[in-house]
C-alpha cells in the first residue's frame, strides 16, 4: 500500500509540475500582439499633456508619442482607445485594450492585481485653487468644496489624508479633470485635487487664473499597466522604453511636451 501511495504521490507531483510548466508557457502576450499587428492603448482622452484631443480632434500627448514609438519598434500599428477611466481595469481585463497608459499611478494594490512597468515619470497630487481665493495652504481648504476625478489617484490621495478629507465641506466627483478645473474657474467649487503635471500644463496653456498650492498631498510615479499574466508584453515595452532613453528619443519627446527631460526611465 505504501508503494502504491508513493507512486500516486509521485504521479500527482509530476502532473502538478507539468501544469506549472504549461502555465509558464501560457504567456503568449507578445506573440499575440504581433500576430494582431495593433497595439491598443487605453486612455482618458482629456488628460493633457499625457493624452488629449487637439483642435483637430486628434488624440495627442506625451504618452501618445512614447507609445507610438514603442509600437513602431515592436513592429505593430498603434491605436489610442478612449475609455471610462473609472472602469479602466475592466476594460483591460476584458481584452478591449492591451494596456492602460495615461498617467497611471503605481500603487501596491495595482502592483498586486496588474503587471506594471517601472515608473517613467514622477508626479505629485496637489490642490489647485483660484488665484484670487483665500486658499493658500491645505489647511485653508477647511469648509470648502473640492473636486476630484472619479477613480483617480487624486481620490486615493484624499482618502490617504483623512484629516484633510474630514475638514472639507464637500468632495465633488467629476468624470474628467478638465471639467473640474472649469468648474473651479467658474466658482462652482473651491479647489481640485489632481496631478501636478496635468495642472501645471493646463494652467500654462489655458491661462486660467489658477494656481497650485505648494503643499503636496502625495508623491507618486506613473507606470504602464498590463494584464497580470502579460509579462512578456510588459517586459518588451519596458525594454523598448529603456532603449529609447539610451538613444535620446525619450529626452526629445519630454522636451517637446515639458521643455526639459523630466522622465526617470533608466535613472
Amino acid at each position: 500500500m505504501k508503494k502504491i501511495a508513493l507512486l500516486i504521490a509521485a504521479a500527482a507531483m509530476a502532473v502538478a509540475f507539468t501544469g506549472c510548466k504549461k502555465q509558464q508557457k501560457a504567456d503568449n502576450s507578445l506573440e499575440a500582439l504581433k500576430a494582431r499587428g495593433v497595439f491598443v492603448l487605453g486612455l482618458d482622452d482629456s488628460f493633457p499633456p499625457m493624452g488629449f484631443r487637439n483642435d483637430d480632434n486628434e488624440i495627442v500627448g506625451f504618452d501618445i508619442d512614447l507609445a507610438k514609438e514603442v509600437a513602431a519598434r515592436l513592429g505593430v500599428e498603434f491605436k489610442a482607445q478612449p475609455i471610462d477611466w473609472d472602469a479602466k481595469e475592466m476594460e483591460l481585463s476584458t481584452g478591449k485594450i492591451d494596456c492602460i497608459w495615461n498617467g497611471l499611478t503605481i500603487t501596491p494594490e495595482r502592483e498586486e492585481a496588474l503587471a506594471l512597468t517601472k515608473a517613467y515619470l514622477n508626479n505629485d497630487q496637489v490642490l489647485v485653487v483660484r488665484n484670487d481665493g483665500a486658499i493658500k495652504t491645505l489647511a485653508d481648504a477647511a469648509g470648502k468644496k473640492v473636486g476630484i476625478q472619479s477613480g483617480s489617484s487624486a481620490q486615493d490621495a484624499v482618502e490617504a489624508n483623512p484629516d484633510f478629507k474630514a475638514s472639507l465641506k464637500e468632495l465633488v466627483a467629476f468624470r474628467e479633470n478638465l471639467t473640474a478645473l472649469n468648474d473651479l474657474e467658474t466658482r462652482g467649487i473651491d479647489g481640485v485635487v489632481m496631478d501636478s503635471i496635468v495642472a501645471a500644463y493646463d494652467i500654462a496653456q489655458s491661462g486660467k487664473p489658477l494656481t497650485i498650492v505648494t503643499e503636496v498631498l502625495a508623491k507618486e510615479g506613473y507606470g504602464i499597466a498590463f494584464r497580470k499574466n502579460d509579462i512578456k508584453l510588459r517586459d518588451a515595452v519596458q525594454s523598448t522604453l529603456e532603449e529609447m532613453a539610451k538613444d535620446g528619443t525619450v529626452e526629445a519627446i519630454s522636451k517637446k511636451w515639458f521643455g526639459s527631460d523630466i522622465t526617470v526611465i533608466g535613472k
